[in-house]
């Protein structure tokens, strides 16, 4: 049984926020709903005075952003054959990454690609649907038919956040399409090999919007000893390693991701120069400061340190306190790469907080390179620019 359709009006103010095109439509900016509304009901958007039509969305009566927006002005059909479109839209924009010796990448970034809390990730050849609302269930056969037809993946995986596991009778680990014997997928990036646990691993398996960034830190180690704090499954440290660098510490609290992370450095026959401290950051940082260590580049990228405005201000003094000890540890003419995946934390911000500490440590200091996503990751509306990158050289 297909989801209705309802109409929706908005508010004055819904109205000219929706004619920027932004994506997310609030409860608050609704003025009147047809009728009773389910989850994947697909809504309907007119203007407040002239019954203009607008658009049409998801609605999605368990979040604050009621409706999630698909189209805009221009009238279409919301069927397979849309979804199939979008698909293929967003694998023409990640193509030239195919050319790099990669077959690990995001196809879909949900609102950035029009499928809003959709994302697709690939992995070889083994594709991993996560939804992030549950306003897709009702269309998880269009979605596996197009993902199907595409002809990139010959196998489906569903992944569930936190919050459809709660209200969903969708089982995580669901086979799409396919069939899968191991959940560790390895895959390339690069040239350099890599496992992802596509059913237990954090997202989808791995976090693929640092590639390019790896890249660089592999360009920069020859002969180098590296810290990567944060380390997960050692995506930085591999390509370090591989790159020619000295010596590579990984830290994490995750003694499991550090296992990983040697794992991944064995797959590229890396391990003997390869050292894993396991325990918290912050604690480890502050020993390793004690005991006067330096290293010629510091990588520090923690976990999303602000989910929400009410967390803003501790996640500063995280970042704050992180940027203090990276900067100790590092060697005359050493790099800083200092990251923030946190959406509520700006660009600006971040750079604001590094340059104030570094300048508070009265070591010089030159900017090499800002960087936020890689391709597979475009931006298609503000909130969606979550990930920021500094590479700093000190004392040059």
């Amino acid at each position: 049984m297909m989801p209705n359709r309802i109409a929706i009006k908005l508010t004055q103010k819904g109205e000219k926020a929706l004619k920027s095109e932004h994506p997310w439509i609030f409860e608050s900016s609704i003025a009147q709903v047809s009728k009773e509304a389910s989850a994947g009901d697909l809504a309907i958007v007119f203007g407040k005075k002239k019954n203009q039509f607008l658009g049409f969305g998801l609605y999605d009566p368990q979040s604050p952003i009621r409706i999630k927006m698909l189209q805009f002005r221009d009238r279409a059909n919301f069927d397979q054959a849309f979804i199939q479109r979008k698909i293929n839209a967003a694998y023409q924009i990640r193509k030239p990454l195919l050319a790099t010796d990669t077959n690990s990448y995001r196809l879909v970034f949900g609102e950035n690609d029009g499928l809003p809390s959709l994302i697709i990730d690939i992995y070889d050849t083994v594709a991993v649907v996560k939804i992030y609302s549950m306003i897709w269930q009702p269309y998880l056969d269009w979605i596996s038919i197009s993902l199907e037809n595409q002809n990139i993946a010959s196998t489906a995986i569903l992944r569930l956040s936190r919050n459809v596991m709660k209200h969903s009778s969708l089982e995580e680990g669901t086979i799409l399409f396919g069939k899968i014997d191991n959940y560790e997928v390895v895959f390339r990036e690069y040239g350099l090999r890599f496992k992802a646990h596509v059913l237990k691993g954090h997202k989808t398996g791995y976090f693929l919007d640092h590639r390019a960034n790896r890249k660089e830190v592999g360009l920069l180690a020859r002969g180098k000893t590296i810290l990567d704090v944060f380390s997960y499954a050692g995506g930085f440290s591999v390509h370090a390693l591989c790159g020619g660098a000295k010596e590579v510490t990984s830290v994490d609290i995750s003694q499991q991701a550090l296992q990983l992370a040697i794992s991944n450095a064995a797959l590229n026959g890396e391990y003997n120069n390869h050292k894993t401290l396991c325990g918290d950051a912050f604690n480890i940082l502050a020993q390793l400061k004690d005991q006067k260590t330096s290293y010629d580049l510091v990588i520090i990228d923690p976990p999303a340190l602000a989910k929400s405005a009410a967390e803003v201000h501790r996640a500063k003094q995280s970042y704050t306190r992180l940027l203090k000890f990276g900067i100790a540890l590092i060697a005359k003419n050493g790099i800083l790469l200092m990251a923030s995946c946190s959406s509520r934390i700006s660009k600006e911000d971040l750079k604001l907080l590094c340059e104030s500490e570094l300048l508070l440590s009265r070591r010089k200091y030159t900017l090499i390179k800002e960087s936020q996503h890689d391709i597979d990751h475009p931006i298609g509306f503000p909130e969606g620019a979550y990930l920021k990158s500094f590479f700093y050289r000190l004392d040059c």
